[in-house]
């Protein structure tokens, strides 16, 4: 009995302990569902069912949005064409280490050993939910930023973007170096403040080049790849610091550096040389909008190669495209500089001559009411005010009305630092304000090639976007005469030297087109009387000898001329077309007069010398257009007979070191301080009642136009003192060419003009006055002769 009760109570007893064995049991059929899941889940990544991976083409050609660059021929990033993404890739050796090391000690200490995913890096993540640090290699990022997209909020579809990251990771490992993997991450991560990749983040951060980076610099960058957006030195500069700071401790704890360099750049604070990139700031921004107008031309009549996956139409602003371009980066600063420097002043003159006290319809001269208010009228309509309400479907009235309403606006103005101003006024009275405002365009060119070096199309492109160096055509006034004396040398084998009168000539009615007799007056409404030497008479401007020049060739020869330099606007076969009273843009005429230095071949201004894919796949090259328009003889003395306009003419100012005292003269135009000695041809011009100011100055392998005018034509200086082209354009070309002496490595030439051998053309003017001397019988006047 005993024993019965014994037994029953052990089986009681064993009946009562737990079954570890059940929960052995069940905690292995879990994890078994759990691995399956998750290898399934995978596989369903990897399968395409839960949704499309990319492509192996797409994985070999990964698509993102690149900027396209404009370069200069001294290899200098002048700008980039781009929309929302401002994104320039850089090769891996562009990079410094200690980016790189900082990238890898803070976001994936392991990047170098893994495969694409951290299996430690993952555990960790899970087990402590993230607090100690995410699980996601450097990879699983760049997978993420490239074919996943934005993180879901979404529990399920978050786990399912967390597979996609896991498998496109391996297939990059597969496919992509350590290094491409690197430099693909940091040149896709948006840095913010339109700073897309790592190029543009240290170039707008900094200032400089990614390989220029410095510890502490890398470091802050890095430091924004976990969110830019939180991380924003411009708005959170003291946890930017933090962060950097924790940067810096990464490499450190990791041996990249030692710790007391850790102390040390923890201490430093961020220093930010922030540099803003927009299409309308910067150097060169007129050029850069010619080049954009020549890439969309260049782009419709040439299609891209079909791609899979790509688009089918070259995207200027998408497909990371790069132009290279002849400006070169310093000649560039020089001009703008150059504008910049001599248009602060003579706008300064002429406000001080417009003020409503001494012009009471500033800034028009000598117009009417009725003749001011259709130029107001025709601006108006012109505004992008009334074009955009306009398009809104506002009627007439409301719009009307609107330009009548005071308005908190941000205008241009010379004295401020920025160039700008805040005010506020109605935008009529902001349309009268601008057109105050002198206007300029200048250009320069190596003749030899025809590569344009400098290119300003304006004072401002932010408030003046139009291209007065392309797209403005003023008259040109004298500056046309020297295609005038090239027909006449050529065709009639006159020399510099030769002699014409000074006096009243007039063309008939009926004669060379002219309806009624043509009697052009010399500015000075003067004539001397005597005989001027050719060169002379060019360098004085004779409008009396040029129209004896034309009346003996005829004006279909000297259009005939000025077509073969690349002058292609209709010019009307008429002998007042010797004094410039034709439209011509500074473009044409710089193209045109580089013929007379390049010894009488014309070569056709190039702008773009080569466009590249984002891959450096060549996808065009300019080929040069030349044409023989003069011989070397007569070049030489077209030459010749420019240079004396700045050794006794309009531009003798060049050789001057002349300042005024401002304690005596009020003038805000102080002096010519240039003086330069070197070998110069040029010519002057200035239009009727002083409305436009022009200069062509050359020397051997740089010629340089500038014009200098108002919007309007009525826009002007009332005097011939600062209105001439001496005193509204000269001064910026020679502001411009002592710049650029002063840069020996620009090579631009101080020595003479290439002189042609066998000179059959008499060019030594002092020669034939001392023959003229020895052979004058004791009654002549040699006087009467100018030489």
């Amino acid at each position: 009995m005993a024993k019965a009760v014994k037994k029953a109570t052990r089986k009681t007893s064993e009946k009562n302990k737990p079954s570890y064995f059940k929960f052995i049991k069940w905690f292995w059929i879990l994890f078994g569902i759990g691995a399956l899941s998750v290898a399934l889940l995978f596989l369903s990544a990897s399968w395409g069912w839960l949704g499309p991976l990319p492509s192996y083409e797409a994985l070999e050609n990964p698509q993102t949005n690149l900027a396209s660059q404009i370069i200069s021929s001294d290899d200098e990033l002048l700008g980039k064409f781009y929309l929302d993404d401002n994104r320039t890739d850089v090769p891996y050796e562009a990079l410094p280490q200690n980016l790189v090391d900082a990238l890898v000690a803070s976001e994936d200490v392991r990047f170098y050993e893994h495969s694409g995913i951290d299996w430690f890096g993952t555990l960790r993540a899970l087990s402590y939910l993230g607090k100690r640090g995410g699980g996601s290699t450097i990879t699983q990022q760049l997978a993420g930023q490239i074919y996943v997209g934005t993180k879901s909020r979404k529990p399920i579809q978050r786990i399912i973007q967390k597979a996609k990251e896991y498998v496109i990771s391996t297939q990059l490992e597969r496919r992509y170096t350590k290094e491409e993997i690197i430099k693909m991450y940091l040149n896709i991560y948006d840095f913010g403040n339109n700073a897309d990749g790592i190029r543009s983040a240290s170039r707008i951060y900094f200032g400089k080049e990614p390989k220029q980076l410095k510890v502490e610099e890398s470091a802050m960058l890095v430091g924004m790849l976990q969110n830019s957006s939180l991380f924003n030195p411009l708005r959170r500069l003291e946890r930017t610091e933090k962060k950097r700071n924790l940067v810096i401790g990464q490499l450190a704890k990791y041996n990249y550096i030692t710790p007391k360099e850790k102390d040390s750049l923890q201490a430093l604070k961020i220093n930010l040389n922030y540099n803003p990139e927009s299409h309308r700031d910067g150097l060169a921004t007129y050029f850069r909008m010619y080049t954009q107008r020549f890439m969309n031309d260049w782009i419709s009549k040439n299609p891209k190669p079909a791609l899979e996956g790509e688009r089918d139409r070259w995207n200027l602003y998408l497909d990371g495209l790069k132009i290279y371009t002849t400006i070169d980066s310093r000649m560039q600063a020089n001009a703008e500089e150059a504008v910049a420097m001599h248009m602060e002043k003579l706008q300064a003159e002429f406000f001080n001559q417009n003020t409503p006290e001494r012009n009471r319809t500033a800034p028009f001269v000598d117009l009417e009411k009725s003749e001011i208010d259709k130029i107001m009228e025709r601006a108006v309509k012109a505004s992008e005010r009334w074009r955009k309400m306009k398009a809104a479907g506002k009627s007439e009235t409301e719009i009307r009305e609107s330009f009548t309403k005071k308005t908190e606006m941000t205008v241009f103005d010379w004295n401020s630092e920025t160039r700008e101003k805040d005010t506020i006024l109605t935008p009529m009275d902001s349309i009268r304000y601008y057109k105050t405002f002198l206007r300029t365009a200048m250009m320069s060119m190596e003749p030899q090639t025809g590569h344009v070096k400098a290119w300003v199309g304006g004072v401002d492109y932010k408030h003046f976007q139009y291209d007065n160096v392309f797209q403005g055509t003023r008259q040109a006034g004298s500056t046309f005469k020297p295609f005038v004396y090239a027909a006449a040398i050529d065709q009639l084998r006159l020399s510099p030297c030769d002699t014409l009168p000074d006096t009243q000539y007039c063309i008939e009615a009926n004669k060379h087109g002219n309806l009624e007799p043509w009697c052009p007056e010399n500015s000075s409404n003067k004539y001397s009387g005597k005989a001027y030497t050719l060169k002379n008479a060019l360098a004085n401007s004779k409008n009396t000898i040029t129209a004896q020049l034309i009346d003996k060739v005829g004006p279909k020869s000297v259009v005939s001329i000025a077509s073969n330099a690349g002058i292609k606007r209709d010019i009307l076969e008429v002998p007042s077309i010797a004094l410039g009273t034709v439209d011509m843009n500074v473009y044409d005429m710089v193209g045109a007069y580089g013929m007379f230095a390049n010894q009488g071949v014309y070569v056709k201004p190039v702008m773009v010398t080569r466009i590249e894919d984002k891959n450096g796949t060549v996808l065009y090259e300019y080929v040069p257009e030349t044409k023989d328009v003069l011989s070397k003889e007569v070049s030489y003395a077209m030459v010749d007979l420019m240079k004396g306009v700045t050794e006794g003419g309009s531009g003798t100012r060049l050789r001057h070191n002349y300042q005024k005292n401002t304690t005596v003269y009020k003038e805000i135009i102080t002096g010519y301080p240039y003086e330069l000695t070197n070998p110069i041809a040029g010519k002057t011009g200035t239009t009727q009642n002083q409305s436009d100011g022009w200069f062509m100055g050359m020397v051997p392998n740089l010629v340089t136009g500038v014009w200098v005018g108002g919007e309007e034509r009525s826009v002007h200086f009332k005097s011939i003192t600062y209105g001439q082209g001496a005193a509204m354009a000269l001064p910026i070309w020679g502001i411009y060419m002592k710049k650029n002496y002063e840069n020996k490595d620009l090579g631009i030439s101080e020595g003479a003009f290439p002189k042609p051998s066998g000179m059959s053309i008499n060019l030594d003017c002092d020669k034939i006055k001392e023959d003229a001397k020895k052979n004058a019988d004791p009654d002549d006047d040699l006087d009467d002769i100018s030489f």
